[in-house]
């Protein structure tokens, strides 16, 4: 692992938001789950596909709390552009579990 600088960390822009909508993505090679993601204001409500099919039913996420990279470019994948990196840790199984904060915070906050 490389050791990056304190700048570099910064550059990074992760924020909450909630799921307004998830729907099924079948048209993905892997299997996926289309979220739209409000992000308030600032940042606005953005589209994400996310691998988390293991643990997460599309009818289960809308309403939670997520945590995304916003500041990456957007990113094809098959029909769908995804423009927010979904964050979430693998478990024992190699199955994604999504990040979230244990607490309220609003829509936009951004991890620091």
């Amino acid at each position: 692992m490389s050791v990056i600088n304190f700048d570099d960390f910064l550059a990074v822009d992760i924020r909450v938001g909630t799921v307004i909508e998830a729907q099924p993505f079948p048209e993905a090679r892997k299997p996926a789950i289309k979220l739209r993601i409000d992000f308030g204001a600032e940042v606005g409500i953005k589209k994400s596909s996310a691998q988390i099919t293991v643990h997460y039913t599309p009818e289960a996420l809308v309403g939670r709390k997520v945590m995304a990279v916003v500041n990456f470019p957007p990113r094809q994948i098959g029909p769908f552009m995804s423009e927010v990196l979904t964050l979430g840790y693998l478990d024992e199984a190699g199955a994604i579990v999504l990040a979230v904060p244990d607490k309220d915070v609003p829509d936009g906050a951004r991890l620091m």
